[in-house]
């Protein structure tokens, strides 16, 4: 069965920066960052992203946003958006 991973996106100092999320590991995440907080990434630019860090989408996997607190627990808190998507390795991730 192939491993799958999850790619997030999110706001971080002021700029869109993508991710792998690589669990039970010490190695150091994949990380894209894009040099702007507006606009949003397009489908195309995370894509490329994506496959820079050697990954690619699962088929079929969608980009899904959620909304976050910049503060936990604090309702007046700035939202903070996260995409996420299953991704799979082209480099041997996890193999």
């Amino acid at each position: 069965m192939e491993q799958t991973f999850t790619a997030q996106m999110s706001v971080f100092k002021g700029r869109w920066r993508l991710y792998m999320v690589l669990l039970n590991t010490t190695d150091v995440w994949p990380e894209f960052g894009f040099d702007r907080a507006v606009p949003v990434p397009t489908f195309t630019e995370r894509t490329e992203a994506l496959s820079v860090l050697g990954f690619e989408p699962v088929p079929g996997a969608e980009w899904a946003w959620t909304e976050d607190s910049e503060t936990y627990g604090d309702p007046a808190s700035p939202v903070v958006l996260i995409a996420t998507m299953q991704v799979r390795s082209r480099e041997g991730w996890g193999a």
